[in-house]
């Protein structure tokens, strides 16, 4: 059961925002206290899957071999293959490029240490690295799943923010993701809700409303 308080904060956000020419996301941004986030056992890099969806297209590539290739063909964006990886990275331009075309990769295992050794200078420092699964094994669940998800990743910093749906949802099913996030977010933290200073929601170019 979700807390009434995030629906009614939402609700709030979603009668005070301007209307705007395009669809705007609804965003979480947290600031943490009481963490050492300079040491990285303490960060925190998660994929949660949100009970609603983000409400807006997520892009997956996949990197795969033949068999795989095959597979992910119709279900992921686009399908790089093992010969590919080398003349992607040979272009620093076009990697970075890259490197933020997807939301997220998925590779075959035997691939990640190429992946890691070419590619991971772009890919590492965006959270891109990709989800690796076993050689010629069918991508389209986990494809599926990240088509949902989003990425909480704190890296250095105590505050972050990142998507949880659109504003044109409703405002339960909004809800129901943001609660999803802030309660995978407190099962990581040391202290819970403890090392949370405050949490905001916010539409793309709209005002931010207090959620804790």
């Amino acid at each position: 059961m979700v807390d009434q308080h995030l629906i009614d904060v939402i609700k709030k956000l979603q009668a005070e925002s301007k209307q705007r020419g395009f669809l705007e996301s609804v965003e979480l941004a947290v600031n943490l206290k009481d963490i050492d986030l300079s040491n990285p056992k303490n960060r925190i890099q998660e994929e949660v899957v949100l009970p609603n969806g983000r409400g807006k297209p997520v892009k997956v590539g996949v990197f795969g071999s033949s068999e795989m290739a095959v597979k992910a063909k119709g279900v992921a964006d686009f399908v790089i293959q093992p010969d590919e990886i080398e003349t992607l990275a040979s272009n620093k331009s076009k990697a970075k490029k890259f490197a933020t075309s997807s939301d997220f990769f998925i590779a075959e295992a035997p691939l990640m240490p190429t992946i890691g050794k070419r590619l991971g200078v772009v890919l590492g420092p965006r959270g891109k690295m990709p989800k690796p699964i076993p050689p010629g094994a069918d991508p389209k669940a986990t494809i599926e799943k990240l088509r949902s998800s989003v990425t909480v990743r704190t890296r250095d910093r105590k505050t972050f923010h990142l998507p949880i749906g659109t504003k044109d949802m409703p405002p339960e099913k909004l809800a129901e993701n943001l609660d999803a996030v802030l309660k995978r977010l407190m099962s990581k933290l040391e202290r819970g809700k403890n090392n949370i200073q405050s949490a905001y929601i916010k539409t793309t170019m709209g005002p931010s409303f207090k959620v804790m």
